[in-house]
């Protein structure tokens, strides 16, 4: 109920600003009428970029990445693919790659898929000295076999105690990845990302990250857990399986604008002033915000008669360095919203099918590892 009357509060607040003017207003009175300030990096900000496995290169995709089109033979790429990617993510000084887990309880051959992805980056030239941290995927992680249902479903996952065991079983077996010297840490804790955790239904939620963060302790480990909500949503929506719950906390791709003009349009500022509020309103609650930026999105590429507008990539001007200024504006945006501790994700480094990939291309070579370096970084 407080945060209903927090709403209203706000709109009265708005509706009394606008008509208690003595004028009528106009573009220069709108408050989202500003351009994105430049942000210099006071420190290197830690950069995570979440490495994607779209199986085959598919022809509806006219860029070409600099090492060619390829594809995830079996959710791997081949072994020179990877080093190549190991390589650029150096020159953009990226700090970790980001690989999605599903659950070796719900489904065991896709966590043998991904697990195998990260396998091939560990063995990979440069592996072992660029660090890496998992996302466990709610919506792929679960299975409908007899006496389990999936993890999404509205019923709580207390209903199901095979499953809510088997949940708990896949973050005990992580810690095998938590072992390794580059698995990447915040305050000495690994980082593990919940995706979406919104979808987390349970009766308790505190109680349940209670469990599984105790689990995880009896394996020698504390966790730095981050729960991703559904894009241009206010953090209060999910609160009862957030708060108390998860260390930090991120809104998936603000770029997928979905059918809406005015996000497309008014992007840079929309995204600022909710990310703002986000972190104001998190930091009420002992939750980091953290940032997660995109240098473009399309979803005509795989779909043209989408209604989507496109976003991004290639809006800024004609030159190679215009090409970059959407891309800029977000990191400035991210840096203006980063958390103390730095972090910042970039989803996606290769997820070409939407075109949000920072990954070289034969069109417009290491431009986004190049911008990435030199908006986060001291030394650029």
């Amino acid at each position: 109920m407080k945060r209903h009357f927090t709403y209203i509060a706000f709109g009265l607040c708005l509706l009394t600003s606008l008509f208690s003017c003595d004028k009528d207003p106009g573009i220069d009175d709108n408050f989202l009428n500003y351009k994105i300030e430049k942000i210099p990096a006071t420190k290197d900000y830690t950069l995570g970029a979440f490495y994607i496995n779209y199986g085959n290169f598919n022809p509806a995709i006219l860029e070409v990445p600099s090492v060619g089109k390829y594809n995830f033979t079996n959710g791997v790429p081949a072994p020179a693919v990877m080093a190549s990617h190991i390589q650029q993510a150096a020159k953009a000084k990226i700090n970790y790659f980001i690989f999605s887990l599903r659950s070796a309880n719900g489904n065991l051959s896709s966590y043998t898929q991904d697990s195998l992805l990260v396998r091939s980056f560990l063995n990979a030239p440069g592996g072992g000295d660029m660090h890496f941290a998992l996302s466990y995927n709610l919506n792929i992680g679960s299975s409908t076999a007899a006496g389990q249902l999936p993890i999404t479903n509205t019923a709580p996952i207390e209903n199901f105690p095979s499953y809510l065991e088997g949940f708990y079983k896949d973050f005990e077996r992580m810690t095998n990845f938590f072992k390794l010297p580059n698995y990447q840490k915040v305050n000495d804790k690994p980082l593990i990302i919940i995706t979406p955790a919104q979808n987390l239904s349970s009766k308790d939620n505190p109680a349940l990250y209670a469990e599984l963060r105790r689990r995880v302790k009896a394996k020698g480990f504390d966790l730095y857990i981050v729960g991703m909500q559904d894009r241009w949503s206010p953090p209060q929506r999910f609160y009862f399986r957030f708060e108390k719950c998860v260390d930090a906390m991120y809104e998936s791709k603000m770029v997928d604008t979905g059918d809406s003009p005015d996000r497309v349009y008014l992007f840079p500022q929309l995204v600022d002033q909710n990310w703002q509020y986000w972190k104001s309103y998190l930091k009420g609650v002992n939750i980091d915000f953290i940032p997660s930026i995109s240098p473009g999105f399309n979803y005509t590429i795989l779909n043209p008669s989408s209604k989507n507008l496109p976003l991004g990539r290639n809006a800024g001007g004609a030159s190679e360095d215009e090409k970059a200024n959407f891309y800029r504006d977000f990191c400035n945006i991210a840096k203006k919203s980063a958390p103390d501790n730095g972090l910042i994700f970039i989803d996606s480094f290769n997820e070409w099918r939407v075109d949000s990939q920072i990954e070289s291309a034969e069109s417009y070579g290491d431009l986004y590892l190049d911008v990435t370096r030199q908006e986060f970084k001291l030394n650029p």
